[in-house]
């Protein structure tokens, strides 16, 4: 997402983790109250749809490649190191800080990005619009005349060794700056020629690209001054047909637009040169292979100043909050089914919030909504769904100093190993304080698992199941940490950085009964669903 936006107080955090404890803590909860009761067989579950194997992925801030100014973490008082060349239209720079390029070869990042493939790695971002492509092994130490930064070639070859060690194919925009321009304005290919022809000499793929990181606010995403929707248009053709030509198996995406919605929480219409997702797609954009967007029910606390819609901890389970990613999925799936009908959906980026993510984007009660945004576009025909980041900002899976996992890394995990690419029907409808989600188990002819999320503060909710089943339930730290429990034990690397065993309960009860606050898988590889069952 755009970083274009002020932070407003730094103070917000301080008050985060301790609040953050407050609701998840045992002493704050009334007794438990088992009013809300149902019925699941999972044989019976009927089918929905299927989605990509890589469903789950995730995004690699271009700037984190190449190094350059990225959001300051809350509460740091490292001096700013802000890169100019990155700034933009109205940025306060000094909420930025020097980010030096990811190492893409530690062998932690690249063990824990393994366990969630196979997968999508987006690398794009506003920064990729504004990317010089270097020529040669030798690097200029400055960007050329119409660029801000530049990626080397040595840069882009740790992303195709990250992407071949992790099994992740990668997706990715290309620069529209003007430096990719001739004398007319119009955009040329040779930028995007000679990047694609270094990747097929060193043996790699880009297995998908959007034409240009979120189009609809094209004017404070490094476009032209003035650029607009026939513009955009124009290139967009001129873009596809080389693409065809010189990379005919690369999927396009399109439009890639951040957050368009008639809600108040969307992004507002009145950003400079901003381009409405209907005339991107009108003026020509809409020869696409799939259809992508991007979703953030929110601005940090960092863009509040700019007068971006906020959202608070005390939201964070509400019905409303979680409810965001359906309303921007309808938007996009109605503009889907009117210029490019028939065509997959694919969310290519997402996390809590906008400018870098909240200060409790790291923290368990973000487990909800991130798990809950996956029931909810799985079951809504979405194909891909790419979190923003794996390792950098306050939203991130992994911290981005050591790349120790937070909470929404463990989440990423449970589901990857217990939720298949055939979706079915819980047969229980949303409902305030209660989502269920079901998927075919991966690799358990006939096996069901069931997503069980229990955001009440106080109620207990009781399910009653036929037959034995895995139970997997994450809960919250004791204590404020950006780490979570399973089944009462906490989640840690252990040494050599393994993964800690991923152990189900058996259950055999009749009923099941959910804590207050907690998310459960449960696994029935003995179900016997018709639906997950091979034909």
């Amino acid at each position: 997402m755009h970083a274009n936006f002020t932070l407003r107080a730094r103070c917000l955090y301080l008050a985060a983790l301790p609040l953050t404890a407050f609701l998840f803590s045992p002493s704050s909860a009334q007794a438990p109250a088992r009013d809300l009761r149902a019925t699941i067989d999972p044989a019976r579950l009927p089918l929905v749809g299927t989605i990509d194997p890589r469903f789950q992925s995730y995004n690699i801030e271009m700037v984190e490649v190449t190094g350059g100014a990225f959001w300051k973490p809350y509460g740091s008082h490292v001096a700013a190191k802000p890169d100019p060349a990155n700034a933009q239209l109205g940025v306060d720079s000094s909420q930025f800080e020097y980010r030096p390029p990811i190492d893409l070869a530690n062998a932690r990042l690249r063990l824990l990005a393994r366990a969630l493939g196979p997968a999508y790695v987006r690398v794009s971002g506003t920064w990729a619009n504004s990317v010089y492509f270097a020529a040669s092994d030798s690097s200029p130490v400055k960007a050329p005349d119409g660029f801000k930064g530049v990626l080397t070639r040595q840069q882009w070859r740790g992303v195709i060794a990250f992407a071949k060690a992790t099994n992740s194919k990668i997706v990715t925009s290309f620069a529209i700056s003007p430096g990719t321009r001739d004398s007319r304005g119009s955009w040329t290919p040779d930028e995007a020629r000679r990047w694609l022809a270094y990747t097929r000499a060193i043996g790699g793929t880009i297995t998908a690209a959007e034409f240009m990181n979120e189009p609809s606010i094209a004017g404070i995403s490094g476009a032209p001054k003035g650029y607009d929707a026939a513009a955009y248009g124009r290139d967009f053709q001129s873009f596809r047909a080389f693409a065809k030509r010189e990379a005919p198996g690369m999927l396009i995406l399109g439009p890639g637009s951040a957050t368009e919605t008639p809600e108040p929480w969307g992004m507002p219409p009145g950003i400079p040169g901003s381009i409405p997702s209907p005339r991107l797609l009108a003026s020509g954009g809409a020869d696409i292979d799939a259809f992508s967007y991007h979703h953030y029910g929110a601005a940090s606390v960092r863009c509040a100043a700019s007068h971006m819609p906020q959202t608070t901890l005390d939201d964070a389970l509400s019905e409303q909050w979680l409810g965001r990613t359906s309303e921007t999925q309808a938007y996009y799936a109605a503009l889907r089914d009117r210029y490019a009908p028939g065509r997959p959906i694919w969310m290519t980026e997402g996390a809590d919030a906008a400018c870098g993510g909240n200060p409790w984007a790291g923290s368990f009660i973000d487990s909800f909504r991130y798990l809950d945004q996956l029931g909810r576009l799985a079951k809504a025909h979405v194909q891909v769904v790419m979190h923003n980041t794996l390792a950098a900002g306050s939203y991130s899976l992994l911290d981005p100093d050591d790349f120790s996992p937070k909470a929404n890394y463990w989440a990423a995990l449970l589901w990857h190993r217990l939720m298949g690419t055939t979706v079915l029907d819980a047969g229980i409808p949303l409902q305030p304080g209660l989502h269920v989600y079901a998927h075919c188990q991966p690799d358990h002819p006939g096996g069901v698992t069931l997503l069980v999320i229990n955001t009440h503060a106080a109620r207990e909710v009781s399910i009653s199941f036929p037959g034995r089943r895995w139970r997997y339930t994450l809960s919250a730290p004791v204590t404020p940490s950006t780490g979570a429990k399973l089944n009462g034990q906490s989640l840690k690397l252990g040494a050599n950085n393994r993964l800690p065993p991923i152990s189900g309960i058996i259950e055999r009860s009749h009923n099941s009964t959910f804590a207050p606050r907690t998310i459960s898988f449960l696994a029935f590889p003995e179900a016997g669903a018709p639906a997950c069952s091979p034909h």
